[in-house]
């Protein structure tokens, strides 16, 4: 048990580390002159590929019913919309407060149940929700001036909100017990479909420029897309959903260091106030159960008993 709780914390911090790696590959193509759809084009494209032949190595089916159709090309939009705008964001703001304002999606998450199936929310949900709208505020403003741009802003959330979206469609949907491996494969597939047909309304798919961009598109399509998906998948099993979520906070910190070490984006005290407050806001939002439970029994046990 030890040893499989081992393995869990591994590939969770695994799943969080490669996923904070998107703007170490994105940052160096979009220097290069490529496009944000260019590149989110040819991301899905070699990861579909490299999903494709771990389908065929592994000896799994590739086929799908024709009513999972619809759903997939749905859970694709969301997951295109998500990726597109956290680029896109990268054009306003520092790769590292980008990433910090798309780990908001647990919160956006809560929000969508409660609006779209009425599920209720505690009082510690909605503290987490205070929080985090006080760490977006944070890093945005600098006493009543704004830092960060407003259209920056709320591009991020945006791609926050459509990660929120994939997550409870694929949870709600009928794909939910699909082989993962497959449903990534053709949410890949359909999401390279989108971004090529946006592309080509937009002028055409630019060529890669030179080597060293083709090796970052690869490492881009591979670590923080597919061993990010892979090992995400592993962790759960071995230390199920919450811890993963919990270790998922290294994603933002991951892009931060990256972008201060490796792209000389400043870090500031009210920064770091400002992604410790949406950190803990997540935290919240995912213990939030075990938090109500654990204080409920104290309660009980403190409370005077009466003859």
């Amino acid at each position: 048990m030890e040893k499989s709780k081992a393995k869990g914390f591994f590939y969770g911090i695994a799943t969080s580390v490669t996923f904070g790696l998107i703007p170490l590959f994105t940052l160096p193509l979009m220097q290069k002159g490529l496009s944000s759809d260019s590149i989110l084009f040819y991301r899905f494209l070699t990861a579909s590929l490299a999903l494709a032949a771990m389908l065929k190595l592994k000896g799994e089916p590739f086929s799908i019913g024709r009513r999972d159709v619809p759903v997939i090309l749905l859970l694709a939009v969301f997951y295109a919309a998500s990726s597109m705008f956290l680029l896109y964001g990268y054009e306003f703001m520092g790769a590292g407060i980008a990433t910090t304002l798309h780990f908001t999606y647990p919160v956006f998450v809560t929000l969508l149940m409660l609006l779209i199936f009425r599920e209720s929310v505690s009082w510690l949900t909605w503290l987490a929700i205070v929080l985090a709208v006080g760490g977006v505020a944070r890093l945005s403003l600098h006493g009543s001036e704004l830092t960060l741009a407003p259209l920056g802003v709320v591009i991020v959330l945006l791609s926050a909100v459509g990660y929120a979206s994939y997550i409870i469609a694929v949870n709600k949907s009928r794909v939910r017990d699909m082989n993962s491996r497959k449903l990534a494969f053709y949410v890949f597939v359909f999401t390279t479909l989108i971004f090529g047909i946006k592309n080509l309304a937009d002028g055409g798919i630019q060529p890669v420029p030179d080597a060293g961009a083709a090796a970052c598109i690869v490492l881009l399509a591979v670590a923080p897309t597919v061993i990010s998906n892979i090992t995400l998948l592993l962790a759960v099993r071995h230390i199920g959903g919450t811890l993963t979520s919990i270790l998922g906070a290294l994603e933002p910190v991951t892009a931060v260091c990256i972008g201060a070490c490796v792209f000389g984006e400043g870090f500031t005290w009210r920064e770091a106030v400002g992604i410790a407050l949406i950190l803990t806001a997540v935290t919240l939002i995912i213990l939030s159960r075990g938090i109500e439970s654990s204080l409920s029994t104290f309660i009980k046990r403190i409370r005077p008993r009466h003859a």
